[in-house]
């Protein structure tokens, strides 16, 4: 191999800032329902079932935004800076135009829409739903613009623009929370609000930041629109497979939640905190998978297939080590943390049991099953993810969750087992995937 294109050290001021990105998407994403609590059970069950639709649109959101990363960072991995700076500005058109249109029929539709997915809820609850739904529908296009930026500036390897905005946007959120909410006792309104002013002044910041013609990929004259077909297209080829695999994973998780309420309360409270729990082991991980986007998607940019593993193989062993560490710490303490959540004791013996079983299977098992296809599709090797991760979502999570939990009288463990069936399911395929180089002829530039 050549000199190495990415140092230890580059690869470092890569990953940091994901991390603390990702840490503030677990723990700030609940800022709206924490703080609204004092406005009642309706507002929080109402934003509660909001963010179930928010948080499917915007992994979409994420997706298509990923397919303009891999198409940006192949570019600047092939030396074709006009490529790259082309592909920039057809993807900020693209996902402005579709979040656009998302925000168009969810404001026009909003009760409609609430109504098929969450069925006949209470009116109080509907109508906090509404008024947040609707708040929160408009700021789509303005947090599709931040994701759009947020993934072109990880492509050039600058991922400490996207954590700054990052925080800046959640502070305003929890600001104004603290300000609307209390202060004026808006509520619903006063959540949704916040959280809207601060996607736009995030959205704002990135097209400030992303016209500077020094950054390696930059947007001119973003308001002269451009139509280049084909550059839609390769940015699709990578988005749209990604979007959906992302928003059937959610559809998933959704129908297995569906499940888990015919459990009682108890196991509808042992699953809620076990999830909130959990999502801190997957930080590290998914961080890395966002910095092997970047990484791997250069390489295969150069051509330089041997970097591309090597890297690959670099940054699996860090994402095995960063999360080995965090899962034998839950390993010994998920008692203890339960606990702090003061549930009944049925409901934490039940979380307690849960996350010290899911310690060991998120050690071993999750990073070859989430972090490592980001290689794949790194390389535009994304339609084989989306098959793979769909069909092992529906027939092993889903299937087998019905199959343990209700057929073998599992109950809510049943559900958990089944999601370990389709990691080992998934990190299989990926790994003879990985392995097979077959991944290596999927370029898309």
């Amino acid at each position: 191999m050549e000199k190495e294109p990415f140092s230890k050290r580059e690869l470092v001021r890569l990953i940091w800032p994901l991390v603390i990105e990702q840490f503030l998407a677990v723990t700030i994403g609940m800022a709206d329902t924490v703080m609204v609590a004092t406005s009642g059970e309706a507002a929080v069950s109402g934003i509660s079932l909001v963010d179930a639709v928010n948080t499917l649109l915007i992994q979409i959101f994420a997706a298509l935004a990923t397919g303009g990363a891999v198409v940006a960072s192949q570019y600047l991995g092939s030396q074709n800076r006009e490529g790259a700076c082309r592909s920039a500005k057809q993807l900020l058109y693209t996902i402005t135009a579709m979040a656009s249109g998302i925000t168009v029929l969810s404001v026009i539709f909003c009760r409609q829409i609430l109504r098929f997915v969450f069925g006949g809820i209470a009116p109080d609850v509907m109508s906090n739903a509404q008024t947040y739904y609707y708040l929160t529908a408009l700021s789509y296009p303005f947090m599709a613009i931040y994701n759009a930026g947020a993934a072109l500036y990880r492509s050039m390897g600058n991922s400490r623009i996207s954590m700054v905005v990052s925080i800046l946007m959640n502070l305003i959120n929890i600001v104004g929370n603290a300000i609307l909410i209390y202060g004026f006792n808006w509520g619903v309104a006063g959540a949704g609000t916040a959280t809207l002013l601060s996607r736009i002044v995030a959205a704002v910041l990135m097209l400030i930041l992303i016209k500077e013609k020094e950054n390696l990929i930059f947007i001119e004259n973003i308001f002269r629109f451009e139509f280049h077909p084909d550059m839609i297209r390769k940015i699709l080829a990578i988005g749209v497979p990604n979007g959906l695999e992302n928003g059937m994973f959610q559809v998933g998780k959704l129908l297995v939640q569906n499940l888990i309420t015919t459990f009682g309360t108890s196991a509808i409270a042992a699953n809620a905190i076990a999830n909130s729990v959990s999502s801190f082991s997957n930080i590290p991980g998914n961080a890395i998978g966002l910095g092997l986007i970047t990484v791997v998607g250069q390489c295969v940019g150069a051509e330089d297939y041997d970097h591309a593993v090597f890297y690959t193989k670099r940054l699996m062993k860090a994402a095995y080590l960063s999360m080995g560490m965090i899962n034998v710490a839950l390993f010994l303490f998920a008692g203890p943390i339960v606990g702090v959540f003061h549930l009944s004791a049925a409901a934490t013996a039940s979380a307690s049991q849960i996350l010290t079983c899911f310690a060991v299977f998120n050690a071993v098992i999750w990073p070859v099953s989430f972090t490592l296809p980001n290689a794949l599709r790194a390389a535009g090797d994304a339609r084989f993810t989306m098959v793979t991760s769909m069909l092992s979502m529906w027939v092993f999570r889903i299937g087998f969750s019905y199959i343990l939990s209700l057929l073998l009288g599992l109950g809510l463990p049943g559900t958990w087992f089944a999601m370990y069936i389709d990691w080992v399911v998934r990190s299989l395929v990926f790994l003879i995937r990985f392995s097979g180089g077959k991944w290596k002829q999927r370029r898309v530039i």
